[in-house]
């Protein structure tokens, strides 16, 4: 699943939504491109438990190349955060803003998600 470009169908005539997933360099995480929707949803809940199966203190995300993030994939985020164990935690490294504003407005007390600009 790492480092490969998925696509699925969505709407024809279109070009289909795609989730690029790549592992991440220097610490332990994933570098996701593209958009988190119905189409790729089941993509990015496998990049989520596979997240929260492998133990680490610290998994990071990094979503600078995600261009959007519906409700659900929010949603999801937040459901594998709250199985993390006690002490560890997602690091969300440059999301959009969108992501952003859902977990603040839904999952404002989420202490296993923190969020990073830089």
């Amino acid at each position: 699943m790492l480092g490969n470009r998925h696509r699925t169908p969505y709407v024809p005539g279109t070009p289909a939504p795609c989730l690029t997933v790549r592992p991440l360099e220097g610490c332990r995480g994933v570098r996701v491109a593209g958009d988190i929707c119905l189409a790729t949803r089941t993509i990015w809940e496998r990049v989520l438990e596979q997240a929260v199966r492998e133990g680490e203190a610290v998994y990071h995300l990094e979503l600078s190349e995600v261009t959007f993030v519906d409700v659900a994939g929010a949603g999801a985020l937040a459901a594998a955060a709250g199985r993390l164990e006690d002490g560890r935690r997602f690091v969300v490294r440059r999301p959009p803003p969108a992501l952003c504003r859902v977990l603040d407005t839904f999952w404002p007390d989420l202490s296993t998600i923190e969020v990073s600009m830089t």
